[in-house]
């Protein structure tokens, strides 16, 4: 079993933010699949997702981004899930709108979501894609420019990297190892 988490904030205000992007590749994961979220626990929205022989959790935690971690270590306890076993898919402000990188280990990089979830797994070993949004432009605050929605422009740019994580999610959670994943789509 493994486990795909999207970072994002709940409700229709965050819907479409640079700092859903997470929760955005879920929901393409989940169309592609003509698959729905069905369950909640842990301050999470989950499904289990069967995909050539595996089973597979989706995530959205719904504890806002901060808080990101004490969704998710429940759902892994729940599960009987590692960190080798789970993916993190969050937004990143050093990598050019719509760039990707895959990595298995690392810091926080100064994201408050990727410092609860190491804080609660108490590792920085587990899979991450890290989605580049792109600076705020001058005169932007941090807070601001990753709350706020992507422009019609930006949308059309990032959804070939949104389809792009879809299906490296649909390669590693069909069996593919997560080395060959990096090499394959970063």
């Amino acid at each position: 079993m493994k486990m795909i988490v999207g970072l994002g904030n709940p409700g229709n205000r965050y819907a479409g933010t640079r700092h859903n992007i997470g929760f955005d590749v879920i929901d393409e994961v989940l169309r592609r699949n003509h698959h729905t979220m069905t369950d909640q626990k842990f301050q999470a929205d989950y499904t289990i997702w069967h995909h050539q022989g595996e089973r597979i959790v989706l995530v959205k935690p719904y504890t806002y981004m901060n808080l990101s971690g004490e969704a998710v270590f429940p759902l892994m306890s729940y599960f009987g899930i590692g960190p080798s076993q789970l993916t993190v898919i969050y937004d990143d402000l050093d990598l050019g709108l719509g760039q990707l990188r895959y990595r298995y280990t690392g810091g926080a990089g100064g994201h408050n979501g990727m410092k609860s979830m190491i804080a609660m797994l108490g590792t920085q070993n587990f899979n991450r894609v890290r989605f580049g949004i792109g600076q705020p432009p001058g005169g932007w605050k941090v807070a601001d420019f990753v709350l706020a929605p992507f422009t019609k422009e930006e949308r059309i740019d990032i959804l070939p990297s949104i389809e792009r994580v879809a299906e490296a999610m649909e390669a590693w959670a069909g069996g593919m190892d997560f080395n060959d994943v990096m090499n394959q789509y970063n």
